[in-house]
């Protein structure tokens, strides 16, 4: 299994995991009913404080509890413009909304990691 990770919505910083070469910090996923989960050391698998991404989003757009549901929603070959999506960010008073721009590092693969496993 891969890792999910994405930047956070309010300081566009990549969302490390802990088994990553950079240090974690505090993120906060909210949902549209004003629901918060906070996330002091992220693993990196979409769960935050016990709540799946991909779950809430399910969730959020009335596909049930299901994280593949989630999943599915947003890999879709015509994903529904209208998604409601699950806030990620690095302050607990961010207002933001809309998709969060997915992490290309996926939270682990930086340089840094390329450049010590070529030592």
């Amino acid at each position: 299994m891969g890792f999910f990770s994405w930047k956070t919505q309010d300081t566009d910083k990549s969302i490390a995991n802990a088994s990553s070469c950079r240090e974690t910090f505090t993120v906060y996923m909210k949902d549209d009913k004003g629901n918060s989960w906070r996330e002091d050391s992220y693993a990196g698998y979409g769960d935050f404080q016990g709540k799946d991404f991909y779950e809430l989003l399910a969730e959020m757009n009335g596909l049930g509890s299901d994280r593949n549901a989630g999943i599915d929603a947003v890999s879709a070959d015509d994903p529904d413009p209208n998604l409601k999506w699950p806030t990620l960010t690095e302050s607990p008073d961010a207002v933001v909304s809309g998709e969060p721009e997915n992490c290309k590092d996926q939270g682990f693969f930086y340089d840094e990691f390329w450049e010590e496993t070529q030592t």
